[in-house]
């Protein structure tokens, strides 16, 4: 039974390797202009394609730009941060309106989307540049991420010390290539997003419905 399983697993996905694709010669996104009193917050939980659709159908977001962030590099291109080259993690810029959504509601989009105990590793994608990581911008941002993990252990959700989540502050971020951009909603026969983006999409908006946009809302 056991082997069985296994062969119709790789059956199913053995078209899906990991986030990402090669196009070297597609311009890097330029955000389009929004709402300058709105907040920005940055968080890194594996495959921007993932990440961003998760984060678009949460209430009081506006928008999400996929990205590279957290490394030392000067610059990221997706061949460079998928090679490893740069300590740049695939993460997404989001932008909030504090009224209707707060930072630590936003901590609980990212740690109630993602598995925060494996490191560098999420579903197929493995590597640094696909870690779990909170890019705080503020001592407030810092101290509320921190909080928050500490009430998760409390609550026993978590093992003391299980969580691989890195906490670092806010260095710069990228705007990764134009296609990359609401990849899910522009891809949606991609093997990778009907294999693995779409079901952890799902799977966060079946465990928290009341954080999802209602149809035509934002």
């Amino acid at each position: 039974m056991k082997f069985s399983f296994l062969f119709l697993y790789f059956s199913l996905f053995s078209n899906i390797t990991s986030c990402g694709e090669k196009k070297n010669t597609n311009p890097v996104y330029q955000p389009k202009v929004v709402d300058q009193n709105l907040s920005k917050a940055y968080f890194a939980s594996g495959c921007f394609w993932c990440v961003e659709a998760i984060f678009e159908s949460v209430i009081g977001v506006s928008e999400v730009v996929s990205g590279y962030s957290g490394g030392d590099a000067k610059g990221a291109n997706y061949d460079d941060v998928s090679n490893g080259n740069t300590g740049h993690a695939e993460t997404v810029e989001i932008y909030y309106n504090p009224a209707f959504v707060t930072y630590e509601t936003l901590l609980e989009v990212f740690f109630n989307s993602h598995d925060a105990t494996t490191l560098n590793r999420q579903g197929p994608d493995s590597g640094s540049q696909y870690r779990s990581a909170i890019f705080y911008k503020t001592d407030e941002e810092k101290n509320i991420a921190l909080n928050y993990i500490n009430k998760l252990y409390e609550s026993g959700e978590y093992d003391k010390g299980s969580i691989t989540t890195e906490v670092s502050p806010f260095k710069t971020f990228y705007a990764a290539e134009e296609y990359h951009q609401d990849y899910e909603k522009r891809n949606p026969n991609q093997p990778y997003v009907r294999g693995v983006s779409v079901p952890r999409l799902k799977k966060f908006q079946a465990k928290k419905p009341e954080l999802i946009k209602k149809e035509g809302k934002h």
